[in-house]
């Protein structure tokens, strides 16, 4: 109670007074009975003045409550008062204050979806226009049997497509809610390299795209091999598609005390200047980007590494390739 200064105040005045009044009484003890008054009122009319200065006080935070409640900015009821009142006011502001953020926060993530509905709108919605103008042609008795075939195949490579981009949204909507748990393994990097490499083995060959693997690529990282394969796989598959015919990819294993690094370098038309701090923005698709690019791959194997508590970095130069390099740090135990 003595933090609180209007209490000092009424304590010290009544204290003062009563002292006052017992030496007046004994001075002049035919007035005792005024003294003894006076001492009495004087304390009540403190409390009363100090009462409805705190009522004032409480209303002040009760407007400003209401007008925080009604959607206004936020306002500083701060103080440098001692006492409870003033003590309740930092809090009730300390809150305020973070309540807005979280609201800020949350119009920040409308947004954010609403983007990416766009976004995931419009990659569905050119296979599924070409589907159905295929399938409007396929309708056609008439139509050579040479063409159905090639209506046919496209409209499996677009039905592909489609498959492998809900795939790789539902697993970033998993990452985005936090919902993926790590079941961490000690794995050979070269055996990971060759899981993520398996699938891109035919384009490869198609485009005669030369693969070596250097350093120490034995190294043991202790990872989830499922996801960490994913982040692999969208990198080589960034590095074929961008690599030309009787190009090469180079993938370059170190290890330290400190971390492992695992860099993965083509020999392709690299990223331009203006292109390069938005790679792994989701959707994000640069100059130089394939025709069949989404825009995801990047930005889901950079959440990945990042949640394996690692970092993910990229550099480049027009015309002569790009190298992303993928650090895994040791864990304390």
């Amino acid at each position: 109670m003595l933090r609180n200064r209007a209490f000092r105040n009424i304590l010290f005045v009544s204290l003062l007074c009563i002292a006052a009044c017992i030496v007046c009484a004994l001075l002049w003890p035919q007035l005792a009975v005024w003294w003894a008054a006076f001492s009495g009122a004087v304390p009540l009319l403190l409390f009363l003045f100090y009462t409805a200065a705190r009522m004032r006080e409480l209303s002040a935070l009760s407007d400003y409550l209401r007008s925080v409640a009604s959607g206004s900015e936020v306002l500083d009821v701060r103080d440098n008062e001692e006492g409870e009142i003033s003590i309740l006011k930092n809090e009730i502001y300390k809150m305020t204050v973070m309540l807005w953020e979280q609201s800020r926060t949350l119009q920040k993530d409308k947004i954010a979806l609403s983007g990416s509905i766009s976004d995931i709108s419009h990659q569905l919605k050119t296979p599924l226009t070409s589907m159905l103008v295929m399938t409007d042609l396929l309708c056609d008795g008439n139509l050579p049997p040479e063409k159905r075939a090639e209506f046919t195949c496209s409209i499996q490579q677009q039905l592909d497509r489609m498959q492998w981009l809900l795939s790789s949204l539902l697993k970033l909507s998993r990452l985005d809610a936090g919902t993926v748990e790590l079941h961490r393994e000690e794995t050979v990097v070269s055996e990971l390299l060759e899981n993520a490499l398996r699938p891109l083995k035919i384009p490869m060959e198609q485009k005669n795209i030369a693969y070596r693997c250097e350093g120490e690529t034995e190294m043991l990282v202790s990872v989830d091999r499922n996801w960490m394969r994913e982040v692999f796989v969208n990198l080589l598959k960034n590095a074929v598609e961008h690599t030309p015919e009787g190009g090469s990819i180079t993938v370059i294993c170190a290890d330290s005390p400190i971390f492992s690094e695992i860099a993965v370098q083509d020999s392709g038309c690299g990223i331009s200047r203006e292109d390069l701090p938005l790679v792994f923005r989701r959707f994000h698709r640069g100059k130089n980007a394939s025709p069949d690019s989404v825009g995801i791959g990047l930005a889901m194997a950079k959440q990945i590494v990042e949640l394996h508590g690692g970092s993910i970095t990229v550099k480049s130069e027009e015309g002569r390739g790009a190298c992303f390099t993928v650090r895994l740090f040791r864990r304390v135990v």
